[in-house]
């Protein structure tokens, strides 16, 4: 869809005003004018539901909005084929099971399996109908109970735990690395002189630098794109390939830009929501994955961020979005456009992976792990213990 934005009028932009209005962002719907106070608005939502802040309600915006309608309790909820329920009720929900102690995996908003597997399981604990579905007598129990676990974090726990019982080493894990943009959306562009670089290009050549790497150290790799497709692929489908293919990590390759050319440095993105839930092992990934690039190369450190963009919420494994520097700064420009540089990002990222696969306790210091020792073990015929 065409984002809606700023002076444009309409039935769509009257359904915005309701939404913003039902969640006291605005103080009153039903007009068709898209002005000052409905771009506040919007801004005002999409940072507190860890989207881009651009005032503009584009599909993942619009989406978002839609799931707001619907608040916990206001409908039952129950595990629907071949459409599942979504909405921010849905989310609420999981967020408390979650506090609770209870696995339903990534607070997605969708009410799918796993979600109804936890909440069967909570009826079973309280004496009620283990249906899965989620309606007032449930309801009621869950406002009358506190929190199951108390001082730790269960998805902490159970996600720690199945990467340690992975084991430390790389080979036979899967990756999806996919390379922002391509096809039609070029993402960022700049001209220099008489070269014009675009995000798209350069990003895929990291990927495949990246993919050459990882399979180097016994990995499987897939890319989500080639270097020239027909058309760009939405962050949900590709969240989706990445789902099926049963992906162990999946990781975002972009270059961030910005009206402001003084703007630079290196930012890495995991899921996480403004109330505190996140995805723990995005969250590690995202911190070793930025370290290990400022470490390695001096960009300027940016940190690590939550959002609940797409393609990490609906991602079902660790998943982080590096945003490896500004295209519009002629600092970062000049270190992105030599392969060099890139060859020290990718060997970064290579070690995050590695390390995110140590036990904690086994963890090494920033910037210590040689790559091609990884290599080395592969071609050697051995595993590393």
């Amino acid at each position: 869809m065409r984002p809606i934005r700023p002076g444009d009028r309409g039935p769509a932009v009257t359904e915005i005003r309701n939404i913003l209005a039902g969640l006291d962002l605005l103080p009153s719907g039903g007009q068709e004018e898209f002005d000052v106070e409905t771009e506040r608005a919007v801004r005002a939502f999409q940072q507190s539901r860890g989207l881009s802040v651009d005032g503009r309600v584009g599909a993942e915006t619009w989406r978002a909005l839609d799931a707001a309608r619907w608040r916990l309790g206001a409908r039952t909820l129950y595990h629907a084929v071949p459409e599942p329920l979504i909405g921010e009720d849905v989310r609420s929900l999981q967020e408390r099971l979650l506090e609770m102690g209870y696995d339903v995996g990534r607070a997605d908003a969708i009410y799918g399996i796993r979600t109804s597997r936890a909440v069967a399981q909570f009826q079973r604990e309280m004496g009620l109908k283990p249906d899965g579905a989620c309606g007032p007598h449930t309801m009621s129990a869950l406002r009358r109970l506190g929190r199951k676990v108390v001082g730790g974090r269960p998805q902490w726990l159970r996600e720690s735990d199945a990467i340690r019982q992975a084991g430390p080493t790389l080979v036979g894990r899967t990756v999806v690395i996919d390379p922002g943009h391509g096809g039609t959306d070029p993402g960022v562009v700049v001209p220099d002189g008489p070269l014009r670089w675009t995000e798209a290009d350069l990003v895929h050549d990291l990927a495949r630098r990246l993919e050459g790497r990882l399979a180097a150290s016994g990995v499987r790799v897939q890319l989500t794109r080639g270097p020239a497709p027909a058309t760009c692929l939405p962050d949900v489908d590709r969240a989706q390939l990445a789902n099926s293919l049963g992906a162990d990590v999946f990781i975002s390759l972009h270059t961030d830009g910005h009206a402001n050319p003084a703007a630079n440095g290196v930012a890495t993105y995991h899921y996480g929501t403004d109330n505190g839930v996140t995805s723990a092992t995005g969250e590690r990934l995202a911190g070793l994955v930025q370290r290990e690039i400022v470490a390695r190369t001096g960009l300027r450190d940016c940190c690590t961020h939550a959002k609940a963009w797409d393609l990490l919420r609906l991602t079902k494994m660790p998943a982080v979005r590096v945003e490896v520097g500004y295209l519009t700064s002629p600092e970062d420009r000049s270190r992105l456009v030599d392969p060099r540089f890139r060859d020290r990002v990718v060997e970064a990222i290579v070690a995050a992976v590695q390390r995110m696969y140590f036990p904690i306790e086994r963890d090494v210091p920033t910037g210590s792990i040689d790559v091609s020792e990884l290599r080395a073990v592969v071609a050697a015929g051995t595993v590393m213990d």
